[in-house]
């Protein structure tokens, strides 16, 4: 099996898409004329793509079977993003080859939903000291990694957004269920909030829901 690169005289694929039931998906395209079958990939849009997947990664799918299924179904696992790539399969001497396409049509990506984060925020300061102790809880529903989440403390009132403060990374990850963090020090006028540390890419995944 082999890839060769789309031209003006190759078939591609076009008009991909996809649609959600439940723990389902269904992917649906356009078949260009000639091709019979097809290899999918699916990989965690978080992973690394290569251009060219290893043959052990991809599943032969033919017209006949898209025809009885009306489309191409799987059944979705846990939470996040998947990457799905149909590639047109022609037969050349003989052989198998697989077409890629510079265009990215033939390759969608899927959100399989939110996981929810909780975060509560303990403090506790004394009368006449300078200094407060906080105490950060998190409360995730899947496994989080330490770079999506920072708290960023402000002096003089809560912070509104990431940039608004200054930012600490966390130093561990998060397991699922309840997180206990170490108690930190902090100014008597300052507070502090997590934030999201790409709000874009990671409010996709997650949804950050203060307790």
């Amino acid at each position: 099996m082999q890839y060769i690169d789309a031209d003006s005289t190759t078939p591609v694929i076009r008009g991909l898409s996809y649609s959600v039931d439940e723990d389902r998906c269904t992917l649906r395209w356009l078949w260009p004329d000639g091709v019979q079958a097809v290899y999918i990939h699916k990989t965690n849009a978080d992973e690394r793509m290569n251009e060219q997947p290893p043959t052990a990664g991809l599943k032969l799918y033919t017209k006949d079977e898209y025809k009885a299924n009306n489309g191409y179904y799987d059944r979705i696992e846990g939470i996040g993003r998947l990457v799905y790539t149909v590639y047109a399969c022609v037969m050349t001497s003989g052989e198998t080859r697989l077409i890629l396409q510079p265009d990215g049509e033939n390759r969608i990506v899927m959100s399989t939903g939110k996981a929810n984060i909780y975060f509560t925020i303990r403090q506790k300061s004394g009368l006449f000291k300078k200094y407060k102790t906080v105490q950060i809880q998190v409360t995730a529903e899947v496994p989080v990694a330490q770079d999506v989440l920072c708290y960023v403390k402000k002096q003089g009132g809560y912070p509104a957004n990431k940039e608004d403060g200054t930012v600490y990374p966390f130093v561990e990850s998060f397991a699922p269920g309840r997180n206990v963090l170490p108690v930190i020090e902090i100014g008597k006028d300052d507070y502090i909030r997590l934030f999201f540390t790409d709000g874009r890419l990671y409010g996709q995944l997650y949804e950050l829901i203060p307790e």
